[in-house]
């Protein structure tokens, strides 16, 4: 997959074409003033790279510190003091 680098003006003036490309050949890269602003990606793309995988519990149960003997030790007493 190879990103194809468009101007804000070219993104305006071909936003389907855009969008079509990001859905066949990848991300597409929107510059302003020669920086990257923004990346479209197809819809599927997106769902892939931001499916959650597990939950919380899951992730904790196979985190490699699990039996290494770590202790945490917390303050007891009052809450800490803070200004909002």
């Amino acid at each position: 997959m190879s990103s194809q680098n468009w101007t804000v003006a070219e993104a305006k003036a071909k936003f389907s074409e855009i969008i079509e490309r990001a859905m066949t050949e990848g991300p597409q890269t929107i510059t302003r003033n020669g920086r990257t602003a923004a990346m479209v990606v197809g819809a599927e793309e997106w769902q892939r790279k931001t499916e959650r995988v597990g939950n919380l519990a899951e992730f904790f149960a196979e985190s490699p510190l699990r039996g290494s003997g770590l202790k945490v030790r917390r303050l007891k007493g009052r809450p800490r003091k803070i200004s909002l």
